[in-house]
């Protein structure tokens, strides 16, 4: 079994241990990033199909930490950022089978039928309540205490469920926004937190994190090439089979089984772990049940995309980003993404390209429905809601078991297991999305925090 000595194992070739991989090897650190999949990029897969590019994961990412905006400048030469068409930037929630705008400044928000006149009101009023106490209040508490019910049904649950496909009763929200958290706490209300943060000095990276919606030309999967090509070959192992860490005096040492059959053993002084929590103790046998059980049963979400292509379109104009369905409306399906509107190229020049999503936390049984059961829901969806009764050019389902994590109540926990994981064991991280938010923006700023702190070790 030959041997091979690294100063940083990555287990997990997502997003996160790509950028990671990508930053420690670009400060000095020799790597080895480890994927069981035969692939890399994790949930981020674009496939070309019948005219048509669409994602198999996420759909887009948004702009929202110094991370990605770095990565992007440090990538420029391999993959090119784009942001969403101008026609595509309103944002659409169904209100008694209408889509409606929601609104994006004061008047719109005073004309729109989504909240209620007493809401309306209410928000006049919102600099001047109390602060929240509870550290663990839900979003649906937070939201009905300072903004009204409307807001919750309307515009949060929702954002939620686009989001998280998650149940804002159940998220909390210094876990699961901890910035909208954070603007009641420091600042004591949302109004006045969002007016001091823009009056803060700002480094200049800072000032580009624009909060836009982005994508990669081609394909978020142009992402994944760019920092697989600045990656040294020798340092990717692809198709691991039985990948079992162990800890010694030392370092640790990672063994694992290729496609072919060969086995390595790589020692080294640190790992990071990067994938899902209920995977972990498979890879790190020797984690106490005790520690290791509050992040193996990390909630997820379960989530059904089914990607529906026209070559030509005779539906309503969806010169829009997309339309989110709020619970209250009780329809079967979380929202519809508009990525044919949003971005050029992604299908033919009259046609459209929908990503509909189903299931969620509220509704985790539709991802054991047929194939057909699920095409034909969603095709009389679009046809209700979008006036489309025509047959697709392309249909496809996608079923994500453990599509997102929840930061629910369980978090607090999870959390704590992990910082005293990585306190007994010393070199060994567990990242990705099981701590630190969901998004494409969070896992990179992570690995980026990350390989710096490692860095500056030495």
């Amino acid at each position: 079994m030959p041997a091979n000595k690294v100063d940083v194992v990555i287990v997990g070739a997502g997003l996160t241990g790509l950028t990671l991989a990508f930053y420690l090897q670009k400060g000095g650190k020799k790597v080895a990033l480890v994927e069981k999949s035969d692939r890399l990029g994790g949930a981020i897969q674009t496939i070309h199909e019948k005219e048509f590019v669409y994602e198999m994961g996420p759909n887009t990412g948004v702009i929202g930490t110094e991370g990605i905006v770095q990565l992007f400048d440090d990538l420029k030469e391999h993959c090119e950022l784009i942001t969403p068409d101008p026609v595509a930037k309103e944002r659409w929630i169904l209100k008694k089978g209408q889509w409606e705008p929601l609104p994006s400044g004061l008047l719109s928000a005073i004309g729109t039928p989504l909240f209620s006149f007493k809401d309306k009101c209410r928000i006049l009023g919102e600099p001047w309540r109390k602060k929240g106490t509870d550290p663990d209040e839900t979003l649906a508490q937070l939201v009905k205490r300072r903004l009204g019910k409307s807001f919750l049904n309307y515009a949060v649950d929702p954002f939620i469920s686009g989001i998280y496909a998650g149940d804002p009763t159940k998220l909390i929200t210094r876990f699961a926004l901890p910035k909208l958290y954070n603007l009641e706490q420091k600042y004591g209300s949302f109004i006045k937190g969002s007016i001091q943060k823009r009056k803060e000095p700002r480094t200049e990276l800072q000032k580009r994190v624009s909060r836009e919606v982005f994508s990669v030309k081609g394909g978020l999967q142009n992402l994944i090439t760019a920092l697989e090509n600045n990656i040294s070959k020798d340092s990717v192992f692809c198709g691991c089979q039985q990948i079992k860490v162990s800890k010694h005096d030392k370092g640790f040492s990672t063994e694992l089984n290729t496609i072919g059959g060969e086995q390595f053993s790589i020692e080294s002084d640190k790992v990071i772990t990067t994938f899902g929590g209920q995977g972990i103790g498979d890879v790190l046998p020797f984690l106490p049940l005790t520690l290791l059980k509050p992040v193996a049963d990390t909630t997820y979400a379960k989530v059904v995309q089914v990607v529906v292509g026209y070559k030509h379109w005779d539906g309503k104009n969806i010169k829009a980003f997309g339309g989110l369905v709020p619970s209250v409306e009780n329809k079967d399906i979380l929202g519809i993404l508009f990525p044919g509107t949003l971005f050029s190229g992604r299908c033919p020049a009259h046609g459209a390209l929908l990503s509909v999503f189903v299931g969620g936390m509220k509704k985790p049984h539709m991802i054991v429905k047929s194939d057909e059961e699920i095409q034909q829901m969603v095709l009389r969806e679009i046809e209700l809601t979008l006036q489309c009764d025509q047959q697709p050019d392309l249909i496809n389902v996608f079923r994500y078991p453990k599509a997102i994590p929840q930061y629910d109540i369980s978090t607090k926990e999870r959390y704590a297991a992990i910082h005293s994981i990585e306190k007994e064991y010393s070199g060994l991280y567990l990242a990705g999305n099981i701590k630190g938010g969901i998004g494409m923006a969070d896992r990179v700023q992570q690995a980026w925090d990350l390989a710096k702190a490692l860095l500056d070790e030495g």
